[in-house]
């Protein structure tokens, strides 16, 4: 993986004290470290911040509140994902409102996609 650069760092600190509804509450189910699968949560990467990664799956999960709809943030989620695609990284977007909705879905559809790719 790439240098981090500090505000990035930064960055990821600040967020994990400002962390949305529909991460507090996935992250709650991926902190224990469910199915022997460990996930950091707004993990830097580069110059990006992942609000969940699996680093011995290179999962990254992230969760899109209504912003990732525009058309401008679209896309830049373009390209950041596709950065992080050449670094290796699988990248599984989730809405926000799925996880509203029903979490314990969401964290299985998380952790099948986690067990389905191979341990790096």
């Amino acid at each position: 993986m790439p240098n981090v650069p500090r505000p990035t760092r930064d960055l990821a600190r600040t967020l994990r004290r400002q962390m949305t509804l529909p991460e507090v509450m996935l992250w709650q189910h991926l902190r224990g470290s469910p199915a022997g699968l460990r996930f950091r949560r707004q993990h830097p990467v580069g110059r990006y911040v992942l609000d969940f990664y699996c680093s011995s799956r290179a999962l990254a999960v992230e969760v899109d509140g209504y912003v990732h709809q525009l058309a401008a943030q679209t896309s830049h989620d373009e390209v950041r994902d596709a950065w992080l695609a050449d670094q290796g990284v699988t990248i599984m977007r989730i809405p926000a409102t799925d996880v509203l909705r029903d979490v314990d879905a969401v964290v299985g559809a998380v952790l099948a996609t986690a067990r389905s790719l191979s341990v790096r």
